[in-house]
């Protein structure tokens, strides 16, 4: 190639080049921001609202809300452990606890005229009086919360093989963490009662007791929360063998509907009569013969106050009981029990359930071990009843004789196991509810039961 066709082809790709970037030049990228202005203007100009301005507004938007809401989530508490170990106060740092199941008061029925509980005053007033509780409400809610968390993992670790006092520590371990135990202002309102088969209530094992749950065991698990005296008394029944559902689902029916007739103005006599009727509707057959299931006529729900599990009314679980009412702002155990025996129940077995009688004036006593073991009850239990199991976790030692004398005297009351016939099989499920003015909340109902 000679210099003057090396000069032209030289010439020509910076002529190629050139007009490349001549291109590139006559195609600016776009002002955006001076288009949306411009538009804004013209927007305005005409009279209508600026498109600009809320396209700007809603691209500021997104970033400014991202943050808040990585920090909402940052601060946010994790759920309980498995096992459960963090306390509920924790678990809910704003202090408002899970409500209740919330149900409406029922017409009383043998009211003919308009005085019913649900329309006793206008909703305004209703709503007044409900706030001015709120905190105890509160505190009880609080408690079930307790309750209902330990059973729901009590139920998947109790297993047959495992003795009963392996069973009652790892309850009362877990309810004592999540209740947030501290001396009387919160912690466990009665020992834990594990009652088996012809057993319906008020059994707890004694230290040394080797009783071992066995498969064919029907188990009531009773044990109860507090915070600041204001107690949930719970219950359900445990099995492994399906053979006695039908017992199971009689209880809970009759429980549900002693829940349902429940409210304020309501005899507690007619309570007791819905009851017996669902729970002796049903029979389970066991082993080839078929069994009625009766309530236990002398075991019954009862009304609670702070610090006191029975506060003075009972509810009936049969029949012809008191035509006392049911009033408002009540707190009550609504529990029934069914059984496959007589349907009646007496003291039997070695006692362990304890309560220091409520309404007792002074009495002066002797002994020197009945004096230092009635201070040691005050510190720990007060009112609430307790076990000797317990009073062995609380340091008393040799206080055999001392209790004795206690019981003697009327100060201390014992609650032996309640048994019907050997060989029979009884069950109990039981509720806590409060008699709201604007309704009746169930606050221990789970998903469970």
């Amino acid at each position: 190639m000679s210099a003057v066709e090396a000069l032209n082809v030289e010439t020509a790709a910076t002529l190629v080049a050139g007009g490349d970037d001549a291109k590139k030049q006559k195609k600016p990228k776009p002002n955006n921001k001076k288009l949306r202005q411009e538009a804004a203007a013209k927007k305005i100009a005409e009279g209508g609202e600026s498109e600009a301005a809320t396209n700007g507004e809603a691209e500021k938007k997104p970033p400014t809300q991202a943050p808040a809401s990585k920090k909402k989530n940052k601060g946010k508490k994790s759920g309980q452990t498995d096992p459960p170990t963090i306390p509920i106060s924790d678990l809910y740092p704003n202090g408002n606890y899970p409500e209740g199941q919330i149900m409406d008061h029922p017409v009383p029925k043998d009211m003919a005229d308009d005085r019913t509980a649900k329309d006793r005053f206008t909703s305004e007033e209703k709503r007044a009086l409900d706030r001015m509780n709120n905190d105890i409400y509160n505190e009880l809610r609080q408690a079930a919360e307790a309750h209902r968390q330990t059973r729901q993992y009590m139920q998947k670790y109790i297993k047959p093989g495992m003795t009963m006092i392996q069973i009652c520590e790892e309850l009362e371990n877990t309810a004592r963490r999540l209740v947030g135990e501290n001396g009387l202002e919160a912690g466990l309102a009665f020992p834990t009662g594990c009652s088996l088969n012809h057993c319906a209530a008020h059994y707890t094992p004694n230290a040394g007791d080797t009783t071992v749950l066995q498969y064919d065991d029907v188990c009531k698990i009773d044990f109860g929360t507090h915070i600041k005296g204001r107690i949930i008394d719970c219950a359900f029944t445990l099995t492994f063998n399906n053979k006695y559902d039908k017992l199971l689902q009689a209880v809970k029916e009759a429980t549900n509907t002693g829940i349902k007739e429940a409210g304020i103005d309501v005899r507690l006599c007619d309570i007791g009569s819905a009851i017996q009727e669902v729970m002796e509707s049903y029979e389970i057959e066991l082993d080839g013969k078929t069994y009625p299931i009766k309530a236990i006529r002398n075991l019954n729900g009862h009304s609670i106050s702070p610090y006191r599990i029975h506060a003075g009314k009972t509810v009936p679980i049969v029949k012809g009981g008191e035509s006392t009412r049911m009033e408002e702002d009540e707190f009550y155990a609504i529990e029934t029990f069914g059984s496959t025996g007589r349907g009646l129940v007496h003291d039997d077995m070695d006692c362990s359930h304890y309560m220091k009688n409520f309404d007792l004036p002074f009495v002066p006593l002797r002994l020197q071990s009945s004096k230092q073991l009635l201070g040691t009850i005050n510190k720990h239990f007060g009112t609430l009843a307790f076990c000797k199991r317990w009073l062995d976790r609380a340091g008393a030692t040799k206080y055999q004789m001392a209790l004795k004398d206690l019981c003697d005297k009327g100060i201390v009351e014992a609650y032996p196991p309640l048994c019907d016939i050997k060989g029979c099989y009884t069950a109990q499920y039981e509720h806590t509810i409060i008699l709201r003015p604007t309704c009746k909340e169930v606050v221990s109902r789970g998903d469970d039961y």
